[in-house]
């Protein structure tokens, strides 16, 4: 058997900066158990979801409040040993591997619920906490956080990587519902951004600018979220299409229209027969929407009554209401559970997964072109999207082994973003930058915006010490 294919050709040409042992010392001093130097534990903090792979961080620490993570970046900062925040581990793109070593600050033990202000609709948490803990937190209240990216990242981490997923065609992204943040900084300062309060004109935006850094800027140790009132009436219903231009042109319409959807996701008819085998389901296998309503009763059914009708206009058929929260929640378990259908469907393999996002009015012309490229290509791969807001994901689904496969959806990869860009859109539409997409960030902001970013970074971090080699080469 070939060795491997490892994709580590995708990791910048940097030198590992060690760390010194006087460091690791003052380290274990400082933390004692809280620090790990064990090789199980420091290769689990070195991977993600994504196909890249790294050396791991020389040590994890299990951070439990902020002064943890602003005595470990001071430390850091002293001897210039890079930082790397960590939270569930779910990215893609390579946020969290210590590509120029250095330690990785694992938040997942600063997982409480700090305050709710159920009359401002507002809560603030440490960044550990997970969106499924969170809103099981605060279910009596009446109010729900409604970020749902699929995985049960933490709030630290959606908030970094600027993450969005099924709702935020009707609820918007992390970058719309984060209000306020306490991070700290690389000279191990913390800092507060933002205010409880809808809106300011006080000074820079700090937090929009910490929200999608991708923890290049600083750690994020607190953040204070927007909340919204739980549906009175919420209604899902699945509708199988022909083709999936005609279930695009479907959503097209629904969005033009100024239907207020919660959740319109496609599931391309490879991925609903993956989905079947995995989840036990009959759906048929052929282009599908997932949709779902939110709204008073009335206005539930009008709304699905308008897209039912949208539908039909482009033969959809099969149409399914699931209006029990037992028959809602086991559509979107298997629709959440598509990427593990997917890798399961070819055992031993590993899934190469790429999203983009383009104006809704594009949408259909660059799906179409991507799935006759994809479907050329020989390559086995899964197509699920957030298509009210335009945003798609891809997973080709290759043999670790073969380096032609790899360079083939690598290729498939930089195609799709390619068109996006050309139709007006983004190389990321909330997967992040991270390692993978640092070429694509150039090709579409630009030298001059890239030079600003980096200026920035310069300015904030002179040791490049947070999160170093992402995003863009200093």
């Amino acid at each position: 058997m070939n060795a491997p294919v490892t994709a580590t050709h995708l990791l910048p040409d940097v030198p590992l900066r060690p760390v010194p042992p006087a460091m690791l010392d003052a380290l274990a001093a400082r933390f004692g158990a809280q620090l790990s130097t064990a090789l199980a534990v420091r290769e689990q903090h070195g991977r993600d979801e994504g196909s890249i792979q790294a050396p791991p961080p020389s040590a994890v620490l299990f951070a439990e409040s902020s002064q943890d993570v602003a005595d470990a970046i001071r430390l850091a900062a002293e001897h210039g040993v890079p930082v790397i925040p960590y939270g569930a581990g779910s990215s893609l793109e390579g946020h969290l591997l210590a590509i120029q070593g250095g330690i990785s600050i694992d938040v997942s033990r600063m997982n409480r619920l700090l305050r709710v202000d159920a009359d401002d609709l507002t809560v603030t948490v440490q960044p550990g906490i997970t969106r499924k803990q969170l809103n099981e937190a605060i279910k009596d209240t009446g109010l729900f956080f409604p970020i749902d990216p699929g995985a049960d990242a933490s709030i630290g981490g959606m908030a970094a990587t600027r993450a969005s997923g099924t709702n935020a065609v009707r609820y918007g992204t992390m970058r719309e519902n984060v209000l306020a943040l306490e991070v700290v900084t690389a000279s191990g300062e913390v800092i507060r951004t933002g205010t409880r309060a809808k809106k300011s004109a006080a000074g820079y935006d700090l937090t929009r600018l910490i929200v999608g850094s991708e923890g290049t800027l600083g750690v994020i140790t607190e953040v204070t979220l927007r909340l919204y009132p739980l549906p009175e009436a919420v209604s899902a219903a699945i509708c199988s299409f022909p083709s999936i231009e005609e279930a695009v042109r479907t959503v097209i319409q629904t969005i033009q229209l100024g239907v207020p959807i919660a959740r319109v996701e496609l599931i391309d008819q490879h991925t609903v027969r993956m989905v079947n085998a995995h989840s036990k389901l009959g759906l048929r296998e052929e282009p599908m929407l997932l949709m779902e309503f939110h709204g008073s009763p009335a206005g539930v059914q009008e709304q699905a009554e308008t897209v039912q009708a949208l539908a039909q206009e482009w033969n959809g058929n099969a149409f399914e209401w699931a209006t029990t929260p037992e028959e809602r929640t086991r559509l979107w378990t298997a629709r959440h559970n598509a990427y593990f259908a997917a890798v399961q469907s070819r055992p031993g393999c590993r899934a190469i997964s790429t999203d983009t996002c383009v104006p809704i009015s594009r949408l259909a012309d660059c799906l179409l072109d991507s799935v006759t490229e994809a479907d050329a290509s020989g390559i086995p791969y899964f197509l699920v999207g957030h298509v009210g807001d335009g945003n798609f994901h891809f997973g080709y689904l290759i043999d670790p082994n073969s380096a032609e496969e790899r360079q083939k959806a690598e290729a498939l990869n930089h195609q799709l973003v390619a068109r996006a860009l050309a139709l007006g859109g983004t190389c990321t539409g909330e997967h992040g930058v991270g390692i993978h997409k640092m070429g694509f960030l150039l090709d579409e902001t630009g030298p001059g915006a890239v030079a600003m970013m980096r200026a920035i970074k310069q300015a904030l971090d002179p040791k490049n010490i947070l999160n170093p080699g992402k995003i863009f080469a200093m």
